[in-house]
């Protein structure tokens, strides 16, 4: 929603606002689609909220096929009020999933292949435990496919040793993996995303915010800052950099301009009202420098 002021205990009206089949592996799926990347959404969800979403999927051409639950798929409300420059964002619970709903997932899980990447992004529904993501390492180990993680959840740490081909922390997130808290520089960070390669992430995509990203290999260290831009909506900034990224994985793009790239892209988003369709993501891109980055042990 976007609304010039917001006061409390008064009617506050909204400038306008917009419906958005939304989330963050259906933002991933999104973008992945614009950047001509096929493939198909999953996920557990229910009720209207549910139906409106998949319709949108279908009618955009995205292939999906969720888990119908009992619940229903919750609404956030993202408000940005225009007189402070504030984002407000209020995220509700989600429905809370059945054994027998868990199970039909798992089962379609079961399905991937060597041709095949998963993507997991943001948090699960209640009744979904957060150490299911080994059980899904160990799956991907055993299948083959590739897995890539984009969740806070510390259960992260523990699907290192089986090799995820690529995760995406935020700066707090991997220093809350670690123990670490207080003010950190960059040399810090980077040493936290090494940390995690050398415990078995073969990526490293570490987002940074407005100081922009670092992309950790067991080869290299790049760092790209992000360009200055209006945030008008910071909702779907770090799905659009993943897509982006993995799109340009898929598409064997050189990691810098990869980076380059996918920083453009998420910040294009982020001074949007919904994620890049694209058409402007180059004009941000004579912004954005990427580097190698030494780091002392």
């Amino acid at each position: 929603m976007d609304t010039d002021q917001l006061k409390p205990n008064q009617v506050n009206r909204t400038n306008g606002f917009q419906a958005q089949a939304n989330g963050k592996g259906v933002n991933v799926s999104f973008i992945l689609h614009r950047q001509h990347v096929a493939n198909t959404a999953w996920g557990i969800g229910g009720g209207f909220t549910l139906d409106y979403i998949t319709k949108v999927l279908t009618a955009t051409g995205i292939p999906n096929h969720f888990v119908r639950s009992s619940g229903t798929t919750r609404i956030n409300v993202f408000t940005h009020v225009r007189e402070t420059g504030e984002e407000f964002k209020q995220v509700n619970p989600g429905p809370h999933v059945s054994a027998a709903e868990l199970a039909e997932l798992w089962q379609q899980l079961t399905q991937l292949t060597a041709s095949d990447w998963l993507i997991i992004s943001g948090s699960f529904s209640q009744g979904i435990d957060p150490d299911i993501l080994v059980k899904i390492g160990r799956l991907a180990q055993q299948n083959k496919f590739r897995l890539i993680i984009d969740t806070s959840y510390p259960a992260v740490k523990e699907v290192l040793p089986l090799h995820p081909y690529l995760i995406k922390p935020n700066e707090e997130e991997l220093k809350s993996w670690y123990g670490v808290s207080g003010a950190t520089d960059l040399p810090d960070v980077l040493r936290l995303g090494q940390r995690a390669v050398h415990e078995g992430a073969q990526n490293v995509l570490l987002s940074m915010g407005s100081d922009g990203a670092a992309l950790i290999t067991p080869t290299q260290i790049l760092v790209g800052n992000a360009p200055k831009v209006a945030v008008l909506n910071t909702a779907g900034s770090g799905d659009t950099m993943l897509g982006t990224f993995v799109a340009g994985l898929m598409q064997g793009k050189h990691p810098a301009e990869n980076l380059k790239y996918a920083l453009a892209a998420g910040s294009d988003t982020a001074r949007s009202s919904w994620i890049t369709d694209f058409a402007h993501v180059d004009e941000l891109l004579n912004q954005i420098t990427v580097q190698t980055q030494e780091v002392d042990g």
